[in-house]
């Protein structure tokens, strides 16, 4: 048998390629969208990639089962548990195999056996995996999903949070409860294969470890030390991450069938003229580093670095929203698959920018201070201090006089702020807070950011409160 572990730092999201060396077959389960490292990784291993199979319908990113569906006809293996409004829509476009709980499937002398394990999602399954080619007549490990993480389980509230499902989140925890009762009957040398690690917003305070086993998991995984379903429910639906906004398109996509890659349209590069003309009226990311951007960067443009695209662009990009890029040859590929992992697939071009560097056009986007510059803007009251951090680091710890404001919220909360105050962005170490000063500036605020966030305003000795004092929240 053959396990590879592929991990995409930007969504906090794993997936894995399952091969049996002796039939050369293979399975991915829970790809994502660019699935061109599946497919040369089964090359290399001497592999054909069979079969695509899902735990759920994922909100956080663009499943790639379509994808491989169409590249190398990979039959797809697919829930059929839950409720109709929660059933796949495009199986009748490929080979496709629903799955119920109790069912097996495979490649080759590795089996899988689906477990139902309801409450992330009401149609969410688990894959038990035995390697009977070694002669195993017990199971190896499980793929979770988003069921049960590294020191975490799944979060049951993204039906109400992102799809407006109203009332499904404590519904969703109780068959969590439930599902839990499950797992705890495993055996402990199981090992946990789960689809998120630390940063993912599926779940809170996952680990950064990328796999654990059963009984490590029912001694130190705190949702399962809970007994009661009451205290359970309170516990699993209290102080989760804030609910990106592009995760109710992503249940809407992958429940219908994504478009396929080679379906969308080209993106071309377009001159200065034309950025002209599309600044102020359509979104322009600009992918640039931060300090470049600060530097030199067309107004009115939004600033996203190329590394945390995948990250931030959903809380700000409108489903189907036209988007144009500043970017460069090199660098647009890589820059569209992080989109597009995330379904923003409306890019209609993208400006070069060498090109930009040497227009007239390009001005300073804004001006970052220093810790003891914002203290003494503080005491003279000149400024408004906003922290974009989430509103979990906000209780834990913030600069006295601070707002939160969260990032993800920016782009519609910064309609409520005064241009007639100047505000200072923050957050914990200063690349959030540049993105926060990009979009707050496109909205014809003044800005400042405070470099080195809450970590350089520690550093200096500066003082910060806790969770007892008052908090102040914008765009709440």
């Amino acid at each position: 048998m053959l396990l590879k572990y592929f991990y995409d730092p930007a969504l906090a999201h794993a997936s894995y390629l399952v091969g049996c060396q002796r039939t050369g077959q293979a399975l991915v389960i829970d790809p994502g969208r660019d699935v061109d490292g599946y497919i040369a990784t089964a090359q290399e291993q001497g592999l054909k990639i069979v079969g695509a199979a899902e735990t759920h319908i994922h909100a956080d990113f663009v499943s790639g089962s379509r994808e491989l569906a169409d590249r190398v006809g990979a039959t797809l293996y697919l829930s059929d548990e839950g409720p109709a409004d929660w059933k796949y829509q495009y199986i009748s476009k490929h080979q496709v195999q629903l799955l119920r709980d109790g069912d097996v499937f495979g490649v080759g002398n590795v089996q899988l056996k689906v477990m139902h394990t309801p409450g992330h999602t009401p149609e969410h399954i688990s894959f038990v995996l035995t390697d009977r080619g070694s002669g195993a007549s017990e199971p190896m490990g499980i793929f979770t999903g988003d069921f049960v993480f590294v020191g975490s389980i799944g979060r049951p509230d993204l039906l109400e949070t992102a799809a407006g499902v109203v009332g499904s989140a404590e519904v969703g925890a109780r068959q969590l409860f439930h599902s839990i009762k499950k797992f705890l009957a495993l055996p402990d040398f199981l090992q946990v294969w789960p689809a998120h690690g630390a940063g993912s917003a599926c779940g809170k305070g996952l680990g950064a470890i990328p796999s654990s086993t059963v009984g490590y998991e029912k001694l130190f995984n705190p949702a399962l030390q809970i007994r009661s379903e009451q205290a359970f429910v309170d516990y699993i639906l209290d102080d989760q991450p804030e609910t990106p906004p592009y995760f109710a398109v992503m249940k809407r996509v992958n429940k219908v069938g994504p478009q396929l890659i080679r379906e969308l349209s080209a993106v071309s590069r377009l001159n200065m003229e034309q950025l002209v003309e599309a600044k102020g009226t359509r979104l322009v990311i600009d992918t640039s580093p931060a300090a470049l951007y600060a530097q030199k960067s067309i107004p009115q443009t939004i600033n996203i670095p190329a590394t945390q695209l995948a990250q931030w662009s959903g809380f700000f990009v409108d489903d189907g929203e036209p988007v144009l890029l500043i970017s460069n040859a090199e660098g647009l590929p890589a820059q569209l698959k992080a989109l597009r992992s995330i379904g923003i697939d409306n890019i209609q071009g993208y400006f070069d920018r060498s090109e930009l560097e040497q227009s007239d056009l390009a001005k300073g986007a804004y001006r970052s201070i220093s810790p003891t510059e914002l203290k003494e803007l503080m005491e003279n009251h000149s400024i408004e201090l906003l922290d974009v951090r989430s509103a979990h680091e906000f209780a834990e710890e913030h600069i006295e006089g601070a707002t939160h404001a969260f990032l993800g919220g920016l782009r519609k909360s910064s309609k409520t702020l005064s241009p007639d105050e100047t505000f200072v962005v923050q957050c914990q170490a200063g690349g959030r807070s540049a993105i926060a000063a990009s979009l707050l500036s496109r909205s014809g605020l003044k800005v400042l950011n405070l470099a080195g966030g809450l970590n350089a305003w520690k550093r200096a000795n500066l003082p910060v409160v806790h969770p007892s004092m008052d908090q102040h929240v914008v765009g709440a």
